[in-house]
């Protein structure tokens, strides 16, 4: 009986392959303004990941814009990981940062993800990403990482652009380098991380805070905060050197299974300042109120939003009233 050769023992590198889509109908009023009713796509992606050894990953997402009608490289990366303690990331992906972007859109608690002047407002190159290399570890309920990113691509200073965070988890620990903004009372998380980025003496940083606790048989209550300044780096309104603000969110999932889903009901409020722009100091106020019908939690679920937006000066205040669904594969 012949040999198997030896091409034919050697395991084939594991892959798989996802989508996500998000999809809504929004209604706009702007104060003295006509009331315009759009029929959107925020975002339609594909994902591949896969396992070369058992040490080595890669990760390649895509992402539809659709202001272009384009598809773009959300995600390239090749990861690295030794152990839970020793991983390194290289190539396009999320840096350290605040926990908003950490999770992105697919995996936060509300719908009007960075619309209101403060989530996420760190520079980037794409969608959230920049190009670079990263460390990052994981030690029990602390979580550090650190990288160093291309410069050029993220705010056109050729100088490298430095990012840092950290956080523990004071309760259940959130494993990977990915968050999510709610776990659906999968865990008990009361998490705080700080994150930095840093290029050519310019700052921006951020504090943030999870605590969500699965009241036994009586549902699943949610809190997230955070703080931000950004001094000279980042931003919502380029035409202002600085910005800071905080926003504090509440949710509460209902235990009840009605009809294939569950209800929860959200509220956030938010204030922003900039200053030290082109004209006269301004604030963005930003409340948003929401009623999700979760089917599948991140992979189906229709979120029913009103968001009310108000400047001091400025800008022009508006409303959004709208249906959101997303689903995921």
């Amino acid at each position: 009986m012949s040999a198997t050769p030896a091409f034919a023992q050697t395991p084939l590198p594991t892959v798989t392959v996802g989508a996500g889509l998000q999809t809504s109908a929004v209604i706009d009023s702007p104060d003295d303004g006509d009331t315009t009713t759009q029929f959107l796509i925020p975002s339609a992606r594909l994902y591949v990941n896969g396992t070369v050894t058992e040490q080595i990953k890669f990760m390649f997402n895509t992402e539809y814009k659709p202001a272009t009608s384009e598809i773009g490289v959300l995600d390239a990366v090749a990861q690295i990981s030794f152990k839970p303690q020793f991983n390194i990331w290289m190539g396009r992906f999320l840096p350290p940062s605040d926990r908003s972007n950490l999770y992105g859109n697919y995996y936060s608690n509300h719908w009007a993800v960075y619309t209101d002047g403060l989530q996420d407002g760190y520079p980037f190159a794409y969608v959230g990403r920049d190009n670079g290399v990263m460390y990052w570890g994981q030690f029990s309920k602390l979580k550090v990482a650190a990288g160093a990113f291309d410069g050029k691509t993220t705010t056109g200073n050729t100088d490298v652009l430095g990012a840092f965070r950290a956080q523990v988890d004071l309760w259940d620990p959130e494993d990977g380098y990915y968050l999510n903004g709610t776990y659906y009372g999968a865990k008990d998380l009361l998490a705080v991380g700080v994150a930095a980025q840093v290029q050519d003496g310019n700052s921006a940083w951020n504090a943030d805070f999870l605590l969500e606790k699965k009241l036994a048989s009586a549902g699943v209550v949610s809190i997230e905060s955070q703080y931000h300044q950004y001094n000279e780096l980042g931003g919502y309104d380029p035409l202002y050197l600085e910005s800071d603000g905080a926003y504090i969110l509440g949710a509460y999932l209902f235990p009840q299974t009605v009809g294939i889903g569950k209800f929860q009901v959200l509220g956030k409020y938010a204030k922003a300042n900039f200053s030290e722009g082109a004209t006269e100091d301004y604030n963005q106020k930003t409340t948003e109120i929401d009623l999700n019908y979760l089917i599948k939690e991140f992979n189906a679920r229709v979120m029913i939003f009103f968001k009310d937006t108000n400047f001091s000066a400025i800008k022009r205040d508006f409303m959004q009233f709208g249906v959101g669904l997303q689903v995921q594969m």
